[in-house]
């Protein structure tokens, strides 16, 4: 298989790469923006063909001057900051490259997986349903989320959820995500956070319904993340638009308890005031609804949260990728 990987330097990404690697396939052609950030190291020992730019790549592509066989496009390439308020720049880069992505493969006859976002859903008002009449109602609450939903509709509205596979990532944590500033799982920051000060801050809750760190969110293990992504490309068959979850929702405080665990510690947690630009764009529950993934024949087993914090805190403690 002849794979090209769009954000193949990234953390879900280079995840991605690595499991292309264990399943034998090195003839990679990879697309990312390194520029001054860490995400090189993503890369250091991984195995594949070629890398290039994101700026320069898609005339590459389109004018034909690319001159490598690719088979799938995995496009997980994006900007996916939930506080970035430039909207321009995230249609530009998350919806337009997209489409533009998404139009070569359909001419040129390729398959097509790419990442979408659980930040599609919103507040969740129309619960966390991946079935296309549910897509076509949810209100994203971030331009992140916009960016994403307004590709997956597209995908609806013309109709290719047999030659594409969306996959709507959740609350995805890992290896391989330190180069990600404030976008870093809560694993990781809590993890730097008990290193330096022995506690961990997690958000006060301003929802009644919801005491400070029992707002619940559907954590997924990067390496659950990309053994679904491994499983489409295996059934080639297979299309449409999924959820990419545990299907559990849990609390920001059983996190907190698991990496405190994780690291042989009595649990210590501070509960500290939201800022107000994410106030009123928060999501206070997400869960995966798996069925639509389950349909497909895929039987995947997840990790137990503390399995998986306990994993992760593995490789943070050893300066390791995956």
């Amino acid at each position: 298989m002849k794979v090209l990987l769009t954000g193949g330097a990234g953390f879900i990404g280079s995840c991605m790469l690595w499991r292309l690697n264990e399943g034998g396939i090195t003839d990679v052609t990879v697309v990312d923006h390194l520029g001054l950030s860490g995400k090189w190291k993503n890369l250091v020992g991984k195995h594949f063909k070629e890398y290039f730019e994101k700026e320069k790549f898609l005339d590459y592509l389109e004018n034909g001057s690319l001159n490598r066989k690719i088979d799938t496009v995995i496009h997980f390439g994006a900007c996916s900051s939930t506080t970035e308020q430039n909207a321009s720049y995230m249609m530009e880069n998350n919806y337009i490259y997209s489409r533009r992505l998404a139009v070569w493969a359909l001419r040129n006859k390729k398959k097509f997986l790419y990442a979408s976002s659980g930040a599609t859903y919103g507040a969740g008002e129309m619960g966390y349903s991946d079935r296309d009449e549910v897509t076509l109602k949810v209100k994203p609450l971030n331009i992140y989320g916009y960016s994403k939903h307004l590709f997956d509709l597209w995908v609806i509205k013309n109709k290719l959820q047999k030659e594409f596979v969306g996959l709507k990532f959740f609350n995805v944590f890992g290896p391989n995500e330190g180069h990600k500033g404030d976008m870093r799982s809560m694993v990781n920051k809590g993890y730097q956070q008990i290193k330096s000060t022995g506690g961990m801050s997690l958000f006060k809750s301003y929802e009644p319904d919801y005491r400070d760190g029992e707002q619940k969110r559907d954590f997924v293990y990067v390496k659950d993340a990309v053994e679904l992504v491994w499983y489409f490309l295996k059934h080639p068959d297979k299309g449409g638009i999924f959820n990419i979850g545990s299907g559990r929702a849990q609390t920001w405080n059983e996190l907190a308890y698991a990496l405190f665990s994780a690291l042989g510690m009595k649990a210590n947690i501070n509960y500290i005031d939201m800022p107000e630009v994410l106030k009123g764009k928060y999501q206070y529950f997400t869960q995966a609804e798996l069925g639509k993934l389950k349909k497909t024949g895929c039987r995947h087993k997840f990790f137990d949260l503390s399995e998986a914090v306990k994993d992760y805190v593995s490789y943070l403690e050893n300066e390791t990728y995956m």
